[in-house]
């Protein structure tokens, strides 16, 4: 048994989360924040046998895209502010990070 660990952007979360009920695969969602553009994600916790991998990544890889996002950068902490014109940069954003780990036990009460 394996447990899928997938963090998304919040834009791609339903379209997700919709396609895994389709496929018949059960999910936990948990709120989550990135840190780097501090925009909200949402990880997904899914338990699969070890035949299903593949299938539940394919269903990720198809329903989370990366696209470009404008994002203007976070003043300096340090030095002067004065001459500091953030503008903004575009920066690839969505698909997912996934993590896939064996579980060596589950229980479902």
């Amino acid at each position: 048994m394996k447990l899928i660990v997938a963090i998304v952007q919040d834009k791609d979360s339903n379209r997700l989360s919709h396609a895994l009920v389709k496929a018949d695969y059960r999910a936990t969602k948990l709120a989550s924040t990135g840190g780097f553009l501090r925009a909200g994600n949402t990880t997904f916790m899914i338990g699969v046998e070890d035949d299903q991998v593949e299938d539940v990544l394919e269903v990720i890889r198809t329903n989370c895209k990366v696209r470009d996002q404008l994002v203007t950068p976070v003043t300096p902490m340090s030095g002067t502010t004065d001459s500091y014109m953030p503008l903004p940069v575009e920066v690839q954003v969505g698909g997912a990070t996934v993590f896939v780990m064996p579980v060596d036990r589950f229980e479902h009460f």
